[in-house]
């Protein structure tokens, strides 16, 4: 196996002890703030250490391409953006509180995901449709490292998804501004200029993330160990389940516990280090 070591700051020493303790034999650097230790034989106290030194750390088949991939889908709030929206869109309306700990309690699996979008969506209620083009304007950020991740993934040949819980009209925008091939959320109702309270059709939660993804994955002739899927919150582990790899990206516990491997502390662009890339990409 390869090790993939991955963080803000990494000490030689820190190396050259994790290839002591996995019995690499050798240490490459993939980029700045990614190394991998080659033929890595031992796992016991990898995690404990890497996480007394804050690095992120995976074991990876030596064999495993970027491009023996073929999609790859990502949750959009506090994943594929480093913001949550309709917590921002609260803000406009004053509520950002009541609608952020709402958010925060599903995140954690504590509520059913449509239960708690339509209870978010309904503090919404009289806010004026202007506040979502606001929203965009100044709050959307996209989280560290994604411009890099889907410029290796296009150009090894993957296509991109984002499937959100969230609203059609930022993943629209998304979708645009990334060139993404695929994008999903739900529809905000509008009347007379003003958000209604509700959401339009059935609500994609757990459950309509997965089925989006299977869908795509299918439509492309795909294998679900051709699949990468990124999320942070319980919402997204049904989606992550339709995937070969899963992606906890400064997730919760929960979802940590689940996937396949954990980002904590570096940008999204540390998921295309765990595999072998080109280095022209």
């Amino acid at each position: 196996m390869n090790l993939i070591i991955q963080g803000l700051e990494i000490a030689n020493s820190d190396l050259r002890e994790l290839a002591k303790l996995a019995g690499a034999n050798h240490i490459e650097r993939i980029t700045g703030q990614a190394f991998r230790l080659e033929n890595a034989t031992r796992r016991e106290l990898v995690a404990e250490y890497c996480a007394d030194a804050e690095l992120d750390f995976a074991f990876v088949e030596q064999t495993a391409q970027l491009s023996d991939f073929g999609l790859v889908a990502m949750d959009m709030d506090s994943t594929l953006l480093a913001i949550e929206s309709i917590d921002e869109i609260a803000d406009m309306h004053g509520m950002k509180p009541q609608v952020s700990e709402i958010t925060q309690r599903t995140m954690r699996g504590e509520i059913v995901f449509a239960e708690s979008l339509r209870q978010r969506t309904a503090l919404l209620q009289g806010l004026h449709q202007d506040a979502l083009q606001q929203v965009y304007d100044e709050r959307v950020r996209l989280s560290p490292g994604a411009e890099i991740m889907l410029q290796r993934m296009k150009f090894a040949g993957l296509r991109t998804m984002v499937i959100s819980g969230g609203f059609t009209f930022f993943t629209d925008r998304i979708k645009t501004k990334l060139n993404l091939d695929y994008a999903a959320a739900n529809k905000l109702e509008i009347a007379d200029g003003k958000l209604t309270g509700k959401v339009m059709g059935e609500i994609i939660g757990a459950s309509g993330k997965a089925e989006v993804l299977k869908s795509v994955r299918e439509k492309l002739g795909l294998r679900r160990e051709q699949v990468i899927a990124i999320g942070d919150g319980a919402n997204d582990l049904k989606m992550m389940e339709e995937a070969g790899v899963s992606i906890a990206y400064h997730a919760k516990p929960i979802v940590q516990e689940k996937a396949t491997y954990a980002i904590n502390h570096v940008g999204l662009d540390g998921v295309a280090n765990l595999f072998t890339w080109s280095a022209s990409s």
